[in-house]
C-alpha cells in the first residue's frame, strides 16, 4: 500500500509530515485490499453457491449462518472496543487485558454451543439438515477466544497480518467450495467448508499475534480484570445482541413464518446490499485510536472529525443505494438467474438501510468515546424491539419484501431518530442531520483536499 502512496504526490507530501494519519490510510489501504479481494471473489463464488443450490437450499445454509450469528453475541461480550481502548490507553497492561479478554471468550464459546445446539433442536424439529447445519456451523464458537489477538491489531493500526492470514484462509475456501459445486456435493459441505474457514483464520490469527506483539505476548488472566472488562462491556454485549437480532432475526423470522425458499430469495439480495457495509466498518476501525486521541488534544477538533466521518459515509451510502434502487433488476438476473427474479424488488428496499447502517456503525464509537454505553444499549433495543415486531407483521404478510422494510425502518430509529429522544444524543443527531445537507456535507469534505 505504501507504494500506491508514493505514486500520489500531493498525498505524499501531506502525509510525509503526519506520520499518524500516514498509519491510518496504510491500514486503512490494506483492510480495503482485504474487503475488495472477498468482494470480488467472494461474491462470484457465492452466487455460483447460490446457483447451485437454488433458493430453498440456499435458505438452510443462511439460515445456520445466521442462527449461528445470534449466539456469537455471547462469546464477543461487546469486548472489541473497549478492549481496543484499553490496549490505547494503557499499553503497559496489555498483556493482562489481552489474556483475560481471552478467558472471558473461552467461557462464552462453551455456554453459548451449548445453548444453540439446544435451541435449533427444539426450533426446527422439521428438518435434519438445518438442525445438522447449525450444529456443524456453531463449532466456530468454540474458537471465537482468537478475536482478541485481532483487537491488539486493530489498536496497533496494523491489520496487514490479519488480511495475510484471513485471505490465504479465504483463497483455500473458495477453491474448496468451487470443488464441492464441481463434484456434486450436498449443502452439508459447503457449511464445513465455512466452519474450517472460520476456525483456520482464527488459529492463524493468533499464530501471527505471537510472532509480532512482542511484550504483549506474555498473556496472564486477572480474574479483578475480567470483573472490570464485562463490567465496561456488558451495556455494549447488551446493545451487540440486540444490533445481532435486528440484523439477522430476519432470515431466521423468515424460516419460521414463511419458507426456505424466500429465506433463499431474501439472502440473495442482502448478499448484494450487506457487502457495502465492510466501507464504515474498515474506516472507523482504522480511525477510532486517532479519534480518542483527538479528544484528549481538542474536543472542537474530535468533533470536526467526527463531522466529516458522517458527511462522507453518509453520502457514500446514498450513492451507492441510488444506483442499486434503478439497477436491481438487471443486477439480480444478471448475477442469481430467474429463480431468484423476485429478489430485486427486496434489494430495492434493503439497500436503502445501508445509510442507517454507516450512521449506526460510526456513532456507536461515540458512544464508547463519551462513557454513554447504556445510551447505546438503549437505542439497540429499541430497534430490535422494533424489528422483531415488524417482522411478525409483516413477514406472514409479504414474505421477503416485508422483511427487508422490517429492517430499513428499525435502522432508521436506532441509528438515527432515536438520538433525537435523549438529551445527551440530540448533538449527534443534529450533527448526522447536518450530513444529508448536499451542500454543508461536501463543503466540508472539499476543505480536506490536500494543498
Amino acid at each position: 500500500m505504501t507504494s500506491i502512496l508514493n505514486r500520489m504526490p500531493s498525498l505524499k507530501k501531506t502525509l510525509a509530515g503526519r506520520p499518524g494519519l500516514k498509519k491510518i490510510v496504510d491500514n486503512i489501504g490494506w483492510l480495503f485490499l482485504d474487503r475488495m479481494l472477498r468482494l470480488v471473489i467472494g461474491l462470484f463464488v457465492g452466487i455460483w453457491v447460490a446457483r447451485y443450490l437454488g433458493p430453498e437450499q440456499y435458505g438452510i445454509l443462511n439460515y445456520a449462518l445466521s442462527f449461528v450469528a445470534l449466539f456469537a453475541i455471547f462469546v464477543q461480550l461487546g469486548l472489541q472496543s473497549v478492549v481496543v481502548r484499553d490496549l490505547v490507553n494503557h499499553p503497559e497492561a496489555s498483556g493482562e487485558t489481552l489474556g483475560s479478554a481471552a478467558a472471558l471468550q473461552v467461557i462464552g464459546g462453551l455456554v453459548a454451543y451449548g445453548a444453540l445446539v439446544w435451541a435449533v433442536v427444539q426450533l426446527r424439529d422439521d428438518s435434519s439438515v438445518a438442525r445438522a447445519a447449525v450444529s456443524i456451523f456453531g463449532l466456530t464458537l468454540l474458537f471465537k477466544a482468537s478475536e482478541t489477538a485481532k483487537y491488539w491489531f486493530e489498536a496497533h493500526v496494523n491489520s496487514k497480518y490479519v488480511v495475510w492470514v484471513s485471505n490465504v484462509v479465504f483463497l483455500f475456501s473458495a477453491i474448496g467450495k468451487i470443488a464441492v459445486i464441481t463434484l456434486g456435493g450436498d449443502l452439508l459441505l459447503f457449511v464445513w467448508i465455512n466452519a474450517l474457514d472460520a476456525i483456520f483464520v482464527g488459529m492463524g490469527i493468533i499464530t501471527a499475534f505471537f510472532i509480532v506483539s512482542g511484550p504483549s505476548r506474555h498473556l496472564t488472566v486477572s480474574w479483578k480484570r475480567v470483573k472490570s472488562l464485562f463490567h465496561d462491556s456488558w451495556p455494549l454485549f447488551l446493545a451487540g445482541a440486540a444490533v445481532i437480532i435486528y440484523m439477522k432475526i430476519d432470515i431466521v423470522m423468515l424460516s419460521e413464518y414463511s419458507s426456505d425458499t424466500e429465506t433463499g430469495i431474501y439472502a440473495a439480495a442482502t448478499k448484494i446490499s450487506e457487502i457495502w457495509y465492510f466501507v464504515p466498518m474498515i474506516v472507523i476501525s482504522s480511525i477510532f485510536p486517532a479519534l480518542l486521541n483527538a479528544k484528549k488534544n481538542s474536543e472542537a477538533l474530535y468533533y470536526r472529525r467526527l463531522q466529516t466521518l458522517f458527511d462522507a459515509l453518509v453520502w457514500v451510502s446514498i450513492a451507492c443505494a441510488v444506483v442499486l434502487t434503478f439497477s436491481s433488476g438487471l443486477v439480480v438476473q444478471t448475477l442469481f438467474g430467474n429463480e431468484y427474479a423476485s429478489a430485486s424488488d427486496v434489494l430495492s428496499a434493503h439497500i436503502w438501510a445501508a445509510v442507517f447502517v454507516f450512521l449506526g456503525v460510526a456513532s456507536g464509537r461515540w458512544f464508547i468515546a463519551e462513557g454513554l454505553q447504556i445510551l447505546s444499549l438503549y437505542r439497540a433495543l429499541a430497534g430490535a424491539a422494533i424489528n422483531v415486531a415488524l417482522n411478525l407483521f409483516l413477514i406472514p404478510e409479504f414474505g421477503a419484501i416485508g422483511a427487508a422494510w422490517a429492517t430499513v425502518l428499525s435502522y432508521a430509529v436506532s441509528a438515527f431518530l432515536f438520538d433525537l429522544l435523549q438529551k445527551p444524543t440530540r448533538h449527534l443527531f443534529r450533527m448526522k442531520l447536518k450530513s444529508f445537507d448536499p451542500v454543508g456535507a461536501f463543503g466540508r469534505l472539499g476543505s480536506l483536499r490536500p494543498s
